[in-house]
């Protein structure tokens, strides 16, 4: 009896202890995204308080929605894409397509926009620089816009 509640007691963790672990299913992945600057253009000259159209699009079509768990956020570097140190959004839907941005006084003749793409914590964030658009923030205000 002794040998017989042992093997069963043994049968019963060796089943265990080979019983395939849960899988955790990941959501599947989100269609890809990679976006292309329209404005502001290439060399384009910004002026501090300007409000700007800031616009893209995607390689993917108009019909497609990304999950409700990824976004989007766009970073602006001074220095020529060396450093993204200034948050420019919230973290938005993937589904837009432009904002409107205030443009703050911080001059420089090597702006550059990055376009973050993240579906987290599944997929991990993309970086979009978009370096074939370096555009220019003036020292001064302008009165013409």
């Amino acid at each position: 009896m002794k040998k017989t509640t042992g093997l069963v007691i043994t049968s019963f963790w060796l089943v265990f202890a080979f019983a395939p672990a849960p899988t955790v299913a990941l959501p599947p992945p989100p269609p890809a995204f990679y976006p292309t600057l329209i404005s502001p253009t290439a060399g384009q000259v910004l002026h501090p308080g300007e409000k700007v159209r800031v616009e893209w699009k995607t390689s993917t079509p108009t019909a497609t929605r990304y999950p409700a768990w990824c976004e989007i956020e766009l970073w602006l570097s001074l220095d020529g894409g060396r450093t993204y140190t200034i948050r420019i959004t919230p973290s938005m839907d993937p589904n837009t397509r432009f904002f409107y941005w205030t443009v703050p006084n911080t001059p420089t003749n090597a702006a550059l926009l990055d376009i973050r793409f993240g579906c987290e914590p599944s997929y991990p964030e993309s970086y979009h620089t978009q370096s074939g658009s370096p555009f220019v923030i003036s020292t001064a205000s302008s009165q013409s816009y």
